[in-house]
């Protein structure tokens, strides 16, 4: 996996969001023209990387999608339960 790769820029957002990062997992499913990035989360986190009216969620897709822009890649975030 190369270095800034944007499963570990989705990694370190939720992280940094979350009470409990060591539950953070994060999965990379590469499909022919867009990447999927699975963020799963401990329940009792969940609220706070979706936040307020899905505003946390919605700004960690927009980071998401100007890192994939740069990377000349097309990927979605979702947020698995």
């Amino acid at each position: 996996m190369e270095p800034g790769s944007l499963k570990d820029l989705v990694e370190f957002m939720a992280k940094a969001l979350v009470d409990s990062p060591e539950s953070v997992e994060v999965n990379e499913v590469a499909g022919e023209q867009t990447t999927v990035v699975e963020l799963k989360v401990a329940k009792d986190d969940l609220g706070k990387v979706i936040g307020k009216q899905g505003r946390t969620a919605r700004s960690m897709r927009t980071i998401l999608s100007a890192a994939s822009t740069k990377l000349r890649k097309r990927s979605v975030l979702e947020i698995v339960e």
